[in-house]
Parts: structure tokens; sequence; C-alpha cells
């Protein structure tokens, strides 16, 4: 796969629901804290204003814009700023299932949402990368994530045999597309990781030679010859955009795949140290300790039952 897939792979990311909303008239709809979750919207239809938590201004949305909340921070919907707002507990009650929820009357605003958590050991790795509100207006290809929200806006209007099924990779397709359209507008206040790494065409080519053999015995040269840099070249850059030293970002990686293959339960540490490349048990210990934490025999058990 390729490193955004890889590490979505191992973030796990569980689409908790998926809901759409439909408005008419005046109407505002304020939605609860996340709780650490990300939330993704779209609206196929009519404009709202959208207020986040500790943003200074309301950002208005118009048909075809996407936004994220990798925060999870609460937020209000409405049609205008001076409207009192519904909470959103009451309104999604009757889709708490899926489904479209109503407000006023008619359909003026159509917007579909879905909330996803990731696998609480790793979600750094993402939200870290990512600020409190992401706005998706000015992307040049969004036909992927437009043909998404409407399919899962028909879904949830007909409520059909497999509706469930379908929704959950139709979420799962809006949260990839929208990372893909973020990453394209480049990172935003100076952040560094992985993710605006891979936009970069050497950098990202570095991630993916690592990703494509975790287990070679990298070198800092091999991987600047890889891209066609010099070493100490690609070394501040890799530095600089990724935010981690080139090998420190390979062990990382490894140990990250460790741990994912620990909580299978089906391998020894001898078989899955040897996987990621480490011929000694005791050195790949070490290296997992430093990077996760914890030994890995102590990860497994750690761990072990909350990933089932």
């Amino acid at each position: 796969m390729d490193p955004l897939s890889d590490i979505l792979s191992l973030l796990k990311p569980r689409n908790l629901l998926s809901a759409g909303f439909a408005a008419g008239g005046d109407w505002a709809v304020q939605f609860p804290d996340q709780q650490d979750n990300i939330k993704t919207g779209a609206v196929v239809r009519g404009r709202c204003l959208l207020w986040v938590e500790g943003e200074a201004r309301p950002l208005p949305l118009e048909p075809g814009d996407c936004f994220l909340l990798p925060a999870g921070r609460p937020f209000r919907m409405a049609s205008g700023p001076d409207v009192t707002p519904l909470p959103a507990q009451e309104l999604f009650a009757a889709a708490r299932r899926g489904g479209v929820a109503q407000m006023g009357a008619g359909d003026d605003f159509l917007c579909v949402s879905s909330r996803f958590a990731l696998d609480g050991r790793h979600a750094g790795l993402l939200l870290s990368l990512l600020p409190p509100l992401v706005h998706l207006r000015d992307a040049g290809d969004r036909s992927g994530l437009r043909w998404a929200m409407e399919r899962m806006m028909l879904e949830l209007r007909e409520d059909r045999p497999g509706a469930f099924l379908v929704l959950r990779h139709l979420a799962h397709m809006m949260l990839v597309q929208a990372l893909r359209l973020h990453l394209d507008n480049g990172p935003h206040g100076g952040r560094a990781g992985w993710l605006f790494a891979l936009s970069d065409r050497q950098i990202g080519a570095a991630i993916a030679a690592i990703h494509a053999e975790p287990a070679h015995p990298w070198t800092l040269q091999e991987l600047a010859r890889h891209v066609g840099m010099s070493r100490s070249s690609f070394a501040e850059r890799f530095k600089q955009m990724v935010g981690d030293a080139p090998l420190e970002y390979v062990t990382r990686w490894r140990m990250l795949l460790a741990g994912d293959r620990l909580l299978s339960g089906r391998e020894s540490v001898s078989a899955i140290a040897l996987s990621v490349g480490y011929q000694s048990e005791s050195a790949f210990s070490t290296a997992f300790k430093r990077v996760l934490g914890c030994p890995p025999r102590d990860y497994a058990r750690r761990y072990g039952d909350a990933s089932q």
C-alpha cells in the first residue's frame, strides 16, 4: 500500500455514525464535544455558517464545501447568526442509526456528515498534524468527494438493504478524499509531519520506499541516493518536513508495524522482530520500548484485549 493507506490502516478509523441533515427556513443546531473523534461534513445544497469552539469567526459553507473537525471540538451550524440552536442530540435521535434528520419545513439546506474514532494509541499520528478546522473549498478536483457525498445522501434517504455497509465505505472514502485535498493544499501554520511530506516528490518517495520495505537495512546514504539527493541535503530536508530524522522515522514505522502485529497474537516476538529488520530479539525489544514506552510482551498484554 501507499504510505497514507498504510498509516490509516494502523489507525483503524471506525465510522461511528453517518447521517444526513435537511433544513428549511431559519434553523440552527448545536453539536456537543465529539470526544476526540474526527467529524467530517459536506454541504450538498444550500448555504450555512459554521462556528467551531475556539475559532474567532464563523465559516461560511456553500454547496460542495467539505469540512473536517479533527480535534472534536463543539460546533454550531446555522442559517444565520441570530437563530437559537437546537441541541443535536434531540434533532438526530431519530437518525441515530443513519437516516436524514429534518429541521423546519423543506430542504433548502442539505448536508451529510460522519464521525470517526481512531485507534487511541496512535491517533496523534494524524490528529497532531491537522488544525482544529479544515475547510476544503478551493481544491481543484473534488469530483470524488462530491460523488461520495451525493451517494451517501441517496443511501440515507432510501434505506435500502445493505445500506449500513455502503454508508461505512462511503464515509471512509469521504475521509480519505478530504485528507487528500487537504494534503494538496499544503501545510498550514508551519506544520511539519509525514502527511504533508507525502506531497513532496523526493521526501514522499523516500517515505514510500521505507513503507514498501520496512525490514530493509536502510542507511541515510541509501535513502538519499534513492531520491537523487546528497546525504546532507536529504537529511536536512527530511527533518524539516517530517519532524523526525530519516532513520528515526524508519525505526518508528517499524515499531508501529510491530505493535500492530503483536496485537494479533498470532506471531512470536522473535518472528515479528525479524519481520521488521531485527536479527536480535533483545535489540528489537530495546527499540520497541524506547519508541512505544513498554516492552513488546507488556504491550501485547496491555492492549491486546482492547483491540479485539
